[in-house]
């Protein structure tokens, strides 16, 4: 993927607005995406997990040790903001991002990605509200964002206990027959 090489080359030469700028061009659609999979029934809760995913990715771009794929490193960092404004609250709402570019960013992306977000489609989201927070980012991750199994372990296992790809992979599998059987119950399928 271009973002592997092209942040750490950017970070390196102590670009880091350019390599949070392509970031936030290249996955910020996606993961505002994704922050509202997991927040349907909140769009505030939504929107101040991107805008601290925004700002916790402008004030720790510098940190990418290349570990991992940009991408995964990305995702865990809204992975983190979303489990954040679950455990915190409001307690966020209300104060001003401290870094005005990642405010900036964040407001590009929401703009970019509106028309995307408003063509879901209810029945989705409706069996998609049978799942929790942990449930909606496997799928999210797995399916929407086409991550492998590997990466998709490295996002779940941020800000908690480790999680192999093979428990994701079975998880995913009884996500996936639960959801099945429940899109036949409602006519869907």
């Amino acid at each position: 993927m271009k973002l592997d090489a092209t942040v750490p080359a950017l970070l390196e030469a102590g670009e880091r607005r350019r390599a949070v700028e392509l970031i936030m061009h290249e996955l910020g659609p996606s993961v505002r995406g994704l922050l509202h999979t997991i927040f349907r029934a909140n769009r505030d809760a939504a929107e101040e997990s991107f805008s601290l995913f925004a700002e916790n990715l402008w004030r720790h771009a510098t940190t990418y040790r290349g570990e991992s794929t940009v991408k995964a490193w990305v995702y865990c960092i809204a992975r983190n903001a979303a489990v954040t404004v679950t455990r915190d609250g409001w307690r966020r709402l209300g104060r001003h991002l401290e870094t005005m570019e990642a405010e900036r960013l964040a407001e590009e992306v929401r703009t970019r990605s509106a028309l995307r977000l408003e063509r879901q489609s209810s029945a989705l989201e409706s069996l998609r509200d049978l799942l929790d927070m942990d449930e909606q980012t496997l799928l999210t991750l797995r399916l929407d964002e086409k991550l492998p199994w590997d990466q998709v372990a490295q996002v779940m296992s941020s800000g908690s206990e480790p999680v192999d790809a093979a428990t994701l992979r079975k998880r995913f599998e009884r996500v996936k027959v639960r959801l099945g059987e429940e899109a036949r119950r409602r006519g869907l399928v």
